[in-house]
């Protein structure tokens, strides 16, 4: 089968953004706050300033990463089965995270979400078929900022079968983020075994690791749990204004994550991506559905695919503030150009301004986005050995195909049938059943998915154990009962 690609970079270039990425990491090195991962890099033979932090990494040493780096692995849903497949041009979508506003439906302001946002989310995330994961996608301000990360975690595994794409704010909150996911999956070398998660780990532009996305890294490496290299160059304030140097610096953001990661367990599974942006001078902001912001995802997907690694992207977000054209057609290209690029895993679905804001219509809306891309991706294929001939030939010039049992055969399977989010009715038809927007319908569909979702049963000591912990965290900073869930 012909399967349709996007390529925006030849061999040639794609040789010389990593030539000179490679260079970087040399000259003028990377700087890392974390002094176990400097000591790490010097003893396998990089030059090291401890008092500037400084890390010169050798040529041979990234080659080395990436030879031990997998090129594929999997992730697992609650029932122990493969649902995500990070590798070649598998292509998979979750909900973009981690908003820290949700867009209200009734008054279509913004505001602080809180834990009912998260598990209604959570339950519609769980109902649409175009998204394989769910991630930890709102910031829920009803607990404590110190425990906000492992929180989300704890309501996707109350709540969620699909594997989850998450990551923590603290060195601590890893810890326990990792025992928690071990709790549910029957301990750590099970999780190792057959991951349900897998962490984003964030450099810093230009070229830097703080301490705690550098622990974030190891620890990940350590425990085999799968991390996913999120480089956010932005090119004009943090990277080159061109799109060829930003990627440069990006490609050499994320080797410099490898080189660490599998210093501390080589064949550990990690993923190559980002969130790149543009900045938009006018206004200094970082538009995520800039076609130049999607130009450099689908550009380093296919770097990542050149040195063998797995891929990821946030992809498919709007710049806009509300629910509107600017919000449909921006999620759209960025949809549809990630899929050809064949990114491995495309976080955005349902995020609006900047990657801060997810809602729960938008949501509904991208999962028909994401459908057409799937559809996209199936190509053009013969269903039969002749095409047409006899079917023309047998119905005549007539032309009553609808009458004919070929059609309706073959309809449901060559062509996507959209639920009523879309509007295909006929002007008459959509003037009486009430001349709804395409927000009003997603909203009802919204409800309708929420209000079928079957309920997750945990084991009672496993659902006992995982509320345990995150109650004594929450003592610890003074927060005497979890929120209501709904």
């Amino acid at each position: 089968m012909f399967r349709p690609k996007l390529e925006l970079l030849d061999r040639e270039l794609i040789e010389r953004i990593v030539g000179e990425g490679i260079e970087l990491l040399w000259d003028p090195g990377v700087m890392i706050y974390a002094p176990q991962a400097l000591e790490l890099l010097a003893e396998a033979g990089a030059t090291v300033d401890v008092e500037s932090r400084i890390a010169r990494i050798p040529a041979d040493l990234i080659h080395q990463a990436l030879h031990t780096a997998p090129s594929a692995f999997d992730l697992y849903n609650a029932d122990g089965e493969v649902a995500v497949h990070y590798g070649g041009d598998a292509v998979h979508f979750d909900p973009g995270s981690a908003a820290i506003t949700i867009l209200d439906a009734e008054t279509g302001r913004q505001r602080k979400p809180v834990t009912a946002d998260f598990v209604t989310h959570l339950k519609l995330a769980e109902g649409l078929e175009g998204l394989d994961a769910v991630s930890t996608a709102l910031v829920c301000s009803d607990v404590p900022r110190p425990m906000a990360d492992l929180y989300r975690l704890y309501l996707v595994l109350k709540y969620a079968r699909k594997p989850v794409v998450t990551g923590a704010f603290a060195v601590e909150t890893f810890t326990i983020m990792k025992e928690m996911l071990a709790t549910v999956v029957g301990g750590e070398e099970a999780l190792a075994q057959r991951p349900i998660a897998v962490f984003d780990v964030c450099p810093s532009p230009p070229l830097a690791w703080s301490e705690i996305t550098c622990h974030n890294l190891m620890d990940c490496a350590r425990y085999r749990i799968p991390a996913q290299l999120v480089a956010m160059p932005l090119a004009g304030a943090t990277a080159p204004v061109p799109l060829a140097g930003a990627l440069a610096q990006h490609t050499a953001e994320n080797l410099s994550g490898v080189v660490i990661h599998q210093l501390v367990q080589p064949g550990a599974p990690i993923v190559y991506g980002g969130s790149p942006a543009i900045l938009d001078m006018r206004y200094g902001t970082t538009p995520m559905g800039a076609i130049e912001t999607v130009m450099l995802d689908c550009a380093y997907t296919q770097i990542g695919k050149h040195l063998g690694l797995p891929t990821h992207a946030y992809l498919g977000m709007s710049d806009a503030k509300i629910v509107d054209g600017q919000a449909g057609f921006e999620s759209g290209i960025g949809t549809i150009l990630g899929a050809l690029a064949g990114v491995n895993m495309i976080s955005g679905a349902g995020m609006l301004a900047f990657e801060s804001c997810q809602s729960h219509e938008k949501l509904v809306m991208d999962n028909e986005i994401i459908l057409m891309a799937r559809r996209l991706l199936e190509g053009i294929v013969p269903m039969e050995e002749v095409l047409a001939t006899a079917l023309v030939r047998q119905v005549g010039h007539r032309g009553n195909f609808l009458a004919t049992q070929h059609t309706a055969q073959w309809f449901q399977q060559e062509q996507l049938i959209p639920s009523a989010v879309v509007d295909r009715a006929s002007y008459r038809g959509w003037l009486d059943g009430g001349e709804m927007d395409i927000v009003v319908r997603a909203r009802q569909r919204v409800e309708e998915i929420v209000a079928a979702y079957p309920p997750k049963e945990l084991p009672p000591e496993v659902d006992r154990e995982l509320t345990a912990i995150v109650t004594r965290v929450a003592r610890e900073h003074g927060l005497e009962a979890l929120p209501p869930l709904g």
